[in-house]
């Protein structure tokens, strides 16, 4: 290929002499680029399968009084009551107990999302079946990580000192069931980004495994065996500006499942949910609830065994971006439902249709965060060049990229920025010959889905 075949004027002298003129160009640039930048569609309701036994007759009940996205209702549902009923029944994974605690975000395009509405109908429902969880394992305020663990606290002997020097005994937790909703969930993450927080790890423990704690100087504050639930309400543009690259990448976003949530219909006066229409499910509910609290293994049918087998690589497989840290821990997530289907069952295995129903609700929490994080890298500079480079199906030079920057950003930090891209199959190299010093040129690559 010729040099006047490719370029037949400079663009990035062109490039520069127009940044000097006008500094704006540069931010009107980049709004420009991610306009025209793609991104996954809003992810279709999840399969009829996702909406099996009490917990697919409960959403079925509530979805013509209410606005709320029956997504939102269902995941919610799931999570409340896997809080609920503690952390007795449990799936073993290579002598890790999973156990029925999920944490989740639900994500609105807009604040016309209902999701706030769609958690008061759920607790609704869980305050007639369990009215002391309601009252007191229910909470909000992730101001720390030790706030937490004081919250789900071990009676541990000497563990404060008042005010005279001497030290008093804090009374222990018995039961440690907590479920904390963050209507803004952009609060936490500012709290996380404050040196020295401990929030982000103490989250991290308390969905792996419920055994927390935090040196102080003066004394440990721990907790074990805790049974926590998060459960966030945020809109996706605050999401995005809030969420930075370490949470990102650092397992914590990856314990949380995403889900996308809108209004789904118009009622505009209001509708009326009146739990006298499930009756027969809320004494269901009591049952499970007074049955399921004892340490118990449930293991899964040969039917399930092999649905497992069948998808497992798939699940496992990693992903590419900042799409494949928020979704690096399928596998336990798709556990973890499937346990709370068996459980809302009242069924002592794990069979073949509750793996179906956790694999259809994952699905959609997969779709959700493919439409939230796009094929966004986590790495400011790499996703601004991606998104420059989608703009410009063309492709652009080295030099252009350079100057797209305003010559702020020096050689090794492009470098690391398309090597991050080319490695995510984002982006692509080309050597064109031109008889003198050889372009590189790059241009954008489809997302790997």
């Amino acid at each position: 290929m010729q040099p006047t075949s490719y370029r037949s004027t400079d663009p990035s002298a062109q490039f520069r002499r127009e940044l000097e003129a006008d500094s704006s160009l540069l931010a009107k640039a980049e709004a420009k680029m991610k306009s025209a930048a793609t991104k996954p569609g809003w992810p279709k309701p999840p399969a009829a399968q996702a909406f099996h036994g009490i917990a697919g007759e409960i959403v079925r009940a509530i979805d013509p009084h209410t606005e709320s996205d029956p997504s939102a209702l269902l995941i919610q549902f799931l999570l409340t009551f896997g809080n609920a009923v503690g952390r007795g029944p449990h799936y073993v994974v290579e002598g890790d107990r999973h156990c029925g605690n999920l944490f989740a975000v639900i994500v609105g395009d807009s604040s016309k999302g209902r999701k706030g509405t769609s958690l008061r109908l759920v607790l609704r429902v869980m305050e007639s079946v369990d009215p002391d969880w309601t009252r007191n394992h229910v909470t909000s305020g992730l101001a720390s990580g030790e706030g937490l663990i004081y919250a789900v606290r071990d009676s541990d002997g000497d563990t404060g000192d008042r005010s005279d020097g001497k030290a008093v005994e804090l009374t222990g937790v018995q039961d440690k069931r907590l479920l904390v909703v963050e209507a803004e969930f952009t609060k936490p993450l500012n709290v996380m980004e404050r040196n020295g927080s401990t929030l982000s790890a103490v989250l991290r423990d308390s969905w792996d495994n419920g055994d927390l704690r935090v040196l102080t100087k003066n004394s440990p504050l721990r907790a074990s065996e805790a049974h926590i639930s998060i459960l966030g309400h945020v809109t996706r543009g605050d999401l995005l500006h809030h969420l930075n690259s370490t949470e990102a990448s650092n397992g914590f976003a990856n314990r949380f499942l995403w889900v996308c949530a809108k209004r789904s219909k118009i009622l505009p006066d209001g509708g009326y949910f009146d739990v006298q229409e499930i009756t027969s499910q809320i004494t269901q509910l009591r049952a499970v609830l007074h049955g399921g609290k004892q340490s118990v293994a449930v293991p899964r049918t040969d039917e399930a065994k092999a649905i497992w087998r069948g998808v497992y690589e798939k699940l496992s497989a990693g992903k590419p971006g900042l799409f494949g840290s928020v979704t690096g821990r399928a596998e336990a997530q798709v556990v973890r439902l499937s346990l709370i289907y068996a459980l809302l069952d009242s069924s002592p295995q794990i069979r073949e249709e509750h793996m179906l129903a956790a694999l259809a609700v994952w699905d959609y929490c997969e779709a959700s965060a493919r439409y939230i994080f796009g094929d966004a890298l986590g790495h400011p500079d790499a996703d601004r060049i991606r998104n420059a480079l989608v703009a410009n199906p063309e492709g652009l030079t080295r030099t252009e990229i350079r100057d797209f920057f305003g010559r702020h950003k020096t050689e090794p930090q492009i470098d690391t920025a398309l090597a991050l891209l080319s490695d995510s199959d984002l982006a692509r190299r080309e050597t064109i010959s031109t008889g003198g010093r050889p372009i590189e040129l790059w241009t954008a690559t489809e997302a790997t889905k």
